[in-house]
């Protein structure tokens, strides 16, 4: 699908463009790419290097008084723009600012498919107006043969620990999927499990797919199965029997 990719300045990181980019043409076209922001402040001028490398047209966008942002303002403008143009059929909003909660939703109840990118300090709001939102952090990546022991250890730190309350959302997603003897393809638990939870991805326990970060908790079994329209197999998944201590 084609995607307007609308970035907010000021409150993303441009060291983390690259895999911005990357990361959104797995899910359309990316047609259209703007990054909003003051262009005479100083703190912008990382991201003028990196514009033409990845042809994202910046907008102007003066303050027009101390303390109000008028860059979430123009982005709201231009998305509205966009949407009635009917060029695309998604957005990617990249930001950390709630203010574009309002925004998400409008977007979604226009039919549009919605992307949020932030970082982890992005408000909780945001995140679940979106129909996913990724963490900007797991996306950037560094050379395995660059990376000392120390660096290793400090990436690993950063993944956050898969909790109770996670495991117990995974158990309930498989529950809610399983045909009579409880098995769940994995495929569909992956995409409820995001629409209950925008920002969950298995990148943020230090998982590159589901199936590892589902294997690591070793609370349900995991088959294979052949399929009879590809070479690929079939996973599916269930949630494991709880054994009864007093029996033998």
């Amino acid at each position: 699908m084609n995607i307007a990719v609308l970035i907010d300045g000021d409150n993303v990181p441009s060291a983390f463009v690259k895999e911005m980019m990357e990361e959104i043409a797995k899910y359309g076209n990316p047609t259209i790419k703007r990054i909003y922001g003051d262009w005479t402040k100083p703190n912008l001028s990382k991201w003028k290097l990196l514009l033409l490398e990845h042809a994202i047209t910046p907008i102007q966008q003066y303050g027009y008084t101390t303390g109000k942002n008028a860059t979430d303002s123009a982005m709201i403008i231009d998305a509205m723009d966009i949407l009635y143009s009917e060029k695309v059929h998604g957005f990617c909003i990249v930001s950390s600012d709630s203010d574009f909660t309002r925004l998400a939703t409008r977007l979604r109840e226009a039919g549009m498919q919605v992307i949020g990118m932030g970082e982890k300090k992005t408000p909780n709001p945001f995140i679940v107006a979106c129909d996913k939102f990724i963490y900007i952090e797991i996306l950037k990546t560094k050379s395995k043969e660059k990376e000392s022991e120390e660096e290793k250890d400090q990436d690993k730190e950063s993944y956050d620990k898969i909790t109770d309350k996670d495991i117990k959302l995974i158990e309930s997603t498989i529950i809610d999927l399983s045909d009579d003897e409880g098995w769940a393809f994995l495929g569909d638990v992956g995409s409820l499990l995001q629409k209950k939870q925008p920002n969950f991805d298995p990148r943020n326990y230090g998982f590159q797919k589901l199936t590892p970060l589902i294997k690591s908790t070793r609370k349900f079994d995991i088959e294979q199965r052949e399929n009879p329209k590809s070479s690929n197999k079939l996973i599916y998944v269930k949630v494991k029997e709880k054994r009864n201590p007093g029996r033998r």
